[in-house]
């Protein structure tokens, strides 16, 4: 479902704004119902090998992912040489221990030869794996990483996913901490499962040959069992499979939880660090306090259940690897002992037995690592679903039709915003905008106006109606909280554009021109810029980046809310002079807006929703246009110095 807008006083801040953006968090979490408690849920997902398959599939869609598959396929061919070395070492097994047994001093130095060289290659063999095993992992994660960046990083998707419930949340450690453990987790667990089907296909042969049929006499009959040996290794290891599924189960939706416990941590502790000088402006600090004790105690609680279960299973799976050390030599010594097997032929067949031992038991030694990652891989795979289920979800609950205007204007044709619920934030919206014109969009708190902006932007999709836009090329969108990515002040100013786009003169002009001298000389200092600035610089780094890219048309939502009324004025004369012929559509409640904007529209609340009423053009004379000019030129002569850095 389609979330709210913000409303109230929320309402008016800009989608730039993260307060606003928690609150209307807040606002869905009250209107969605509430997630499934993965303690109590046993149904983790999907089929979890459809969903490896469409994560596989994408990754290695338009032949990009050949380096993944050249990879797998040289750790093929090295399993299959380790797999040989592996079982001529136990030949030598057998050789050296008849050695053994016959005092043969000339053959026992043979064998210890023999042993240096078949070591020597298997060094080789498994060096070589564990690089092409890590160079795997950094293919696979670099893989996956660039799917899901290229699904989240789609227009408008970044900001709409936050509405899609759990799957969407988080998208921080969808793509850094599940990532990396998907990608980990499958190149480990793929080359071992691999590894350790070579050798049982290798050994379950050479120990039913080795162990041969095997008598028992039981009342008197006797009973022969072919493969005596292999047949034991089968039943133990299937013991102990059983054993360590049935115990250790409750670790994959443990270790969901846990890793959905440390995601909330993290994002309280971020959030706390971003906000760090509004909480110590409220002394804040103890609530604070408070509130992470929370989500530091869910991690614990969260560890402490995992732990438990962990502890569990360590009895399964120490006690049949403590076992497993006498239980061949049991199997093996009714054949010694009757004399069908020598001493190095018994360790031959105990060497085997452990081979198989290792290939079956691979699921008992790594339920654990299994288990993480079957959480991973769903994690991972809920949230490529969610994306990809944005567009389907939007038209279910009904989109706003976005197309071009015919002569590239901005048109709202029957345009209705619609609430998850049903109700109707705006209705039956109809307005034209036409090029050159100002338009200042009024209204109270609450009424829909930040969430028009959006619309306009393609953020919000939910409702009915079309809107016609100017080409997408020649607009940009001011929110109240401009974005200043990570990076040197040249390519902020410079944004989405790269650094190099602009020339050096026409960036310093532009800072020099909105008030921003003081920063000229620091254009290609790295700096978290958005902490360095206060609110009133960073919208004024905003009319720059306009200056700069020189739009057509550009929209503001409460883009001078930071600024005092000299340097709003110092803004807004762009469009009277540098910009002048841009078209703007503003969303303000300023002082002076309304003289600047040579048009109003009002958004009214009524009971059925807020609807979009024409007020009358403001007619503004060549007299009171060049008193407001000359209003501006005085406040010029009195401002007689530079703002510092820090200032607004």
């Amino acid at each position: 479902m389609p979330p709210p807008p913000a409303t109230g006083s929320d309402q008016e801040v800009g989608p730039g704004q993260d307060q606003t953006l928690a609150k209307e968090a807040d606002q869905v979490a009250a209107h969605q119902p509430e997630p499934q408690d993965p303690e109590a849920s046993h149904e983790l997902g999907p089929s979890i090998g459809r969903e490896l398959l469409l994560l596989f599939r994408d990754m290695v869609r338009n032949r990009k992912g050949w380096p993944m598959i050249r990879l797998a396929i040289a750790i093929v061919v090295v399993l299959i040489g380790n797999m040989v070395g592996q079982v001529r070492l136990n030949q030598w097994n057998g050789a050296f221990f008849d050695a053994v047994e016959k005092r043969n001093t000339a053959a026992f130095f043979d064998q210890l030869l023999v042993f240096a060289a078949i070591v020597a290659v298997l060094l080789v063999l498994v060096v070589g794996q564990t690089w092409l095993q890590e160079r795997l992992k950094i293919r696979l994660r670099q893989r996956l990483t660039q799917v899901l960046l290229n699904l989240w990083l789609k227009p408008n998707h970044a900001y709409q996913l936050g509405f899609m419930g759990e799957a969407g949340h988080q998208p921080d450690q969808r793509l850094q901490e599940d990532c990396r453990l998907f990608s980990e987790l499958s190149t480990e667990l793929g080359v071992g499962m691999l590894q350790a089907f070579l050798l049982l296909v290798s050994f379950i042969g050479v120990l039913w040959t080795l162990s041969g049929a095997t008598t028992f006499v039981i009342h008197g009959d006797e009973i022969t069992i072919p493969g005596y040996m292999v047949w034991v290794a089968i039943g133990y290891a299937g013991i102990g499979s059983g054993l360590t599924w049935l115990v250790g189960r409750p670790l994959i939706r443990l270790n969901t939880l846990r890793y959905a416990r440390e995601a909330d941590l993290r994002f309280a502790l971020v959030r706390v660090n971003e906000s760090a000088e509004s909480v110590s402006l409220y002394n804040g600090e103890a609530d604070e306090r408070r509130n992470l004790d929370e989500f530091v105690e869910a991690v614990l609680k969260a560890t402490r259940r995992l732990s438990g279960a962990l502890a569990r299973l360590t009895w399964i799976t120490s006690g049949y690897g403590w076992l497993a050390i006498v239980v061949p030599i049991l199997a093996a010594a009714p054949g010694y002992f009757s004399g069908k097997l020598s001493f190095g032929g018994m360790m031959m067949v105990v060497g085997a037995f452990n081979q198989v031992q290792a290939a079956l038991r691979y699921f008992v030694d790594n339920f654990p690592k299994i288990a993480d990652w079957r959480s991973a891989v769903l994690r991972v795979a809920t949230f490529r679903q969610a994306v990809m289920d944005l567009e389907e979800v939007t038209a279910e609950n009904g989109k706003i039709d976005i197309q071009p205007h015919p002569k590239g204007w901005l048109s709202f044709e029957g345009l209705s915003i619609a609430l998850n619920d049903g109700s109707i934030l705006i209705e039956d919206a109809t307005a034209e905008i036409r090029p050159g014109e100002r338009v200042l969009i009024m209204g109270e708190s609450g009424a829909g106006k930040s969430t028009l902006f959006r619309a306009i932007a393609e953020l919000w999709p939910w409702g009915s109606g079309t809107i016609r836009m100017p080409p997408g090329n020649e607009m940009m969108f001011l929110p109240q909280r401009p974005y200043l990515p990570l990076g040197t002040l040249r390519a902020a100013l410079s944004y989405p554009a790269s650094p190099d786009t602009f020339d050096d003169a026409d960036i310093r002009a532009a800072l020099e021109r909105c008030g921003l001298g003081d920063f000229v000389d620091m254009l290609d200092k790295n700096e978290r810029w958005d902490r360095t600035m206060s609110l009133g610089q960073q919208q004024r780094v905003a009319f720059a980046r306009v200056l700069l890219h020189r739009p057509r048309w550009v929209f503001m939502d409460e883009a001078t809310s930071a600024l005092d009324e000299e340097n709003q004025a110092s803004m807004l004369s762009l469009f009277e002079n540098e910009l002048n012929g841009a078209t703007v559509m503003s969303i303000g409640h300023r002082p002076g807006l309304e003289e600047f904007h040579t048009r109003t529209l009002h958004i009214r609340k009524t009971d059925e929703g807020a609807i979009l009423l024409a007020r009358p053009r403001l007619q503004r004379t060549a007299s009171s246009r060049r008193r407001w000019i000359g209003n501006l030129r005085k406040r010029f002569r009195k401002a007689g110095h530079r703002h510092e850095p820090g200032e607004s």
